[in-house]
């Protein structure tokens, strides 16, 4: 599902051809309160009934992780990159996204509610990731490699989470968290200029936190 989520995002921005990306504000501000209410409501009580003291620690790691990792990647994950633009491929924002990617797809087979927060997670982020590559001078079958590189990862995280050992699975888990709760809560309170919080982006997280209760 993740991958057909990248499929969705890059169709919408090819053939919507968004120059000012007008409304991905407020479906990022959807995708972030989605994305934060399946954290609290499904993820954190399942994560804490380990009753593992160290849980919190390896939250705190995840947030740490993606701080890093927004280092190389400019803030792709909740939306900062739509002004920058690149003369070539740049596979380093492309390998940061994709960390995150797989790193996000290991807790899906056995925290499967997970899976729709990652779904509408992935159109927004999608949708400036192909705007960015379609910007570039690049030849389009690069743009398209890199776009599909980008779009296996998650999948990936999937298929490789059988092979690993539980107690691993048990560190992870708490990480994904922490990765995710970053980039929820980023979207969600950067606000754009001047921090605005307007009732266009109100009603987008409240219907973000009313569906995935009802999910």
């Amino acid at each position: 599902m993740p991958f057909f989520a990248v499929v969705l995002g890059s169709s919408i921005a090819l053939i919507l051809r968004f120059k000012t990306l007008f409304g991905l504000k407020f479906l990022l501000s959807f995708s972030g309160a989605f994305l934060l209410s399946i954290l609290f409501l499904d993820f954190f009580p399942e994560i804490f009934k380990t009753g593992k003291s160290n849980t919190g620690i390896f939250i705190m790691i995840g947030v740490i992780i993606q701080i890093i990792l927004e280092l190389f990647s400019k803030g792709a994950e909740h939306g900062h990159t739509q002004n920058k633009a690149y003369k070539s491929i740049p596979w380093i924002l492309i390998l940061s996204l994709s960390i995150h990617s797989i790193l996000e797809g290991i807790p899906l087979n056995h925290l499967e509610n997970l899976i729709w927060g990652i779904f509408i997670h992935k159109i927004p982020i999608a949708i400036i990731i192909t705007i960015l590559l379609w910007e570039t001078k690049s030849p389009i079958f690069i743009k398209i490699l890199a776009l599909i590189f980008f779009s296996i990862m998650t999948p990936l995280g999937v298929i490789i989470e059988p092979y690993i050992n539980k107690e691993l699975i048990n560190i992870i888990d708490p990480i994904v968290i922490g990765i995710l709760l970053h980039i929820s809560t980023t979207i969600l309170f950067e606000s754009g200029k001047g921090h605005a919080f307007n009732f266009g982006k109100l009603i987008s997280i409240l219907l973000g936190i009313i569906i995935a209760y009802y999910l």
